[in-house]
């Protein structure tokens, strides 16, 4: 469950979230319109396949405060959707990103060159569209950063895992790095480093929500006001306050999601 007191009234933009997941279904309603009313100014909300794209797009519509991201998650290649069925909802006029894409070896490695294909299909995609990419890498950076050098688009590295070498590879093509909660846990030793090195301009915040809730609400389902968590963890690293952080990150985030 959700607790009101743990959202303030500094503009917190969501640039990852899965409000689509079946553990909001009692709560959803409530708990996005509390969230709304004391600081959440934005939220993009990700799809992984037609279904969860077509769902992200309807809370696009029923939220101004929401947007939607629509594609293939590396995890969904099996799923039926086409690249024909992301293109025609890429159209819809509240999708701002073609995401959750990208490249997952954890789960499942023995389908790489598919992975692969789908995710260059889906950058071709997203530069024709004119749209940002938000990218999924887990356990592949390599390749993902092959394939990004590759077509250079614009976009995200959401939930940032890499090292600091990776991180400044990503920065030198102008793409954004996204960090959550991560940030917050005693094992995450990489991540303080890189986030030392974001430049101001690139930096952006998520939730990847309702999974990896910051400490201290770790393990538990996670929302977009505990941001504040990952925010205030974020300014302690960087040596400035959790109001910059948030201010920051989200006229980052309007920048890249082209949202005025």
């Amino acid at each position: 469950m959700y607790s009101e007191d743990l959202i303030n009234s500094y503009p917190i933009f969501d640039t990852h979230a899965h409000y689509d997941d079946n553990r909001f279904d009692d709560i959803r309603d409530d708990l996005l319109t509390v969230i709304h009313q004391n600081g959440v100014c934005g939220i993009v909300t990700c799809g992984c396949d037609e279904v969860s794209s077509k769902k992200a797009l309807k809370m696009a519509e029923d939220y101004s405060f929401i947007y939607a991201a629509v594609g293939i998650h590396p995890g969904n290649i099996d799923s039926g959707t086409t690249i024909e069925q992301i293109l025609e909802l890429a159209t819809h006029k509240k999708c701002v990103a073609i995401g959750e894409i990208g490249l997952d070896y954890y789960w499942v490695d023995d389908n790489k060159p598919q992975q692969i294909d789908v995710f260059e299909k889906q950058i071709e995609l997203a530069k024709k569209l004119d749209l940002p990419i938000i990218v999924h890498d887990r356990d592949a950076h390599g390749d993902t950063l092959e394939i990004l050098k590759k077509h250079k688009p614009k976009g995200v590295v959401h939930c940032f895992s890499g090292s600091v070498e990776m991180a400044q590879e990503v920065i030198k093509l102008g793409m954004y790095i996204g960090v959550g909660g991560v940030v917050t846990f005693n094992n995450a030793k990489k991540l303080p480093d890189v986030v030392r090195i974001i430049p101001d301009e690139l930096l952006l915040v998520e939730t990847d929500c309702p999974y990896l809730a910051p400490v201290p609400y770790r393990g538990q389902v996670c929302h977009s006001g505990l941001i504040k968590y990952t925010a205030q963890k974020i300014a302690e690293i960087r040596g400035t306050t959790t109001e910059q952080i948030l201010n920051l990150t989200a006229k980052n985030a309007k920048n890249l999601f082209q949202i005025k």
